[in-house]
């Protein structure tokens, strides 16, 4: 199994992250994305997109971290993961789209334009990241996990973007819950951390 992987990138955290709690072996590829190694011919061929994460495991090639999450847990840990019920199934994929769009459109980007001087709207990140972080922090009242009541790719899903908010210049000071979440996250087995991320 190999990994094509950024090691600043919050998207392949992600599968970083399940690759080891799931105690899965495998081979980390770095993807240089100053460099725009990921839209040479050959990257390319793995990703249409050209981006990263990419997961090669055996003859399947996945990329995009919500699809790669799915994959390693139907394939590799049964329902401890990614419910099978069609009411547990669709509250996981509530999640991944709250992280592909919400999260990503918040935290995300926001934290784009300061690390990597992206040309973003700065200030429309931050208000889409306050939003959707109080989302969180609402849900979270009534709720220790996103999905279910235990952890599940939707808790990674989430996760890494939200966490590394204030890299972004969003301070997580006024989201106790949230902040909850995220230990709870960081005390699970098999948890590895990256730059800007908890323990």
């Amino acid at each position: 199994m190999k990994l094509y992987d950024a090691a600043l990138s919050g998207n392949c955290h992600k599968v970083r992250l399940l690759l080891s709690m799931l105690e899965l072996t495998h081979e980390v590829v770095p993807i240089s994305l100053p460099d725009l190694e990921q839209k040479t011919p050959v990257h390319l061929a793995r990703s249409l997109l050209g981006t990263v994460p990419v997961l090669e495991d055996g003859d399947a090639v996945i990329y995009d971290s919500q699809a790669i999450l799915v994959y390693l847990a139907r394939k590799y840990c049964g329902e401890e993961w990614l419910p099978t019920d069609a009411t547990g199934l669709a509250t996981v994929f509530q999640w991944l789209s709250f992280a592909a769009n919400e999260i990503w459109n918040g935290p995300a980007l926001a934290r784009a334009v300061l690390l990597f001087n992206r040309d973003i709207d700065l200030a429309q990140a931050q208000a889409s990241a306050r939003n959707s972080l109080a989302l969180l922090d609402s849900w979270l009242d009534e709720h220790d996990w996103l999905a279910l009541d235990r952890p599940t790719i939707a808790d990674i899903a989430c996760y890494p973007y939200s966490a590394m908010a204030e890299a972004g210049g969003i301070s997580l000071a006024p989201y106790g819950r949230l902040n909850a979440w995220f230990k709870r996250i960081e005390a699970l087995p098999g948890y590895v951390s990256m730059p800007g991320l908890g323990s």
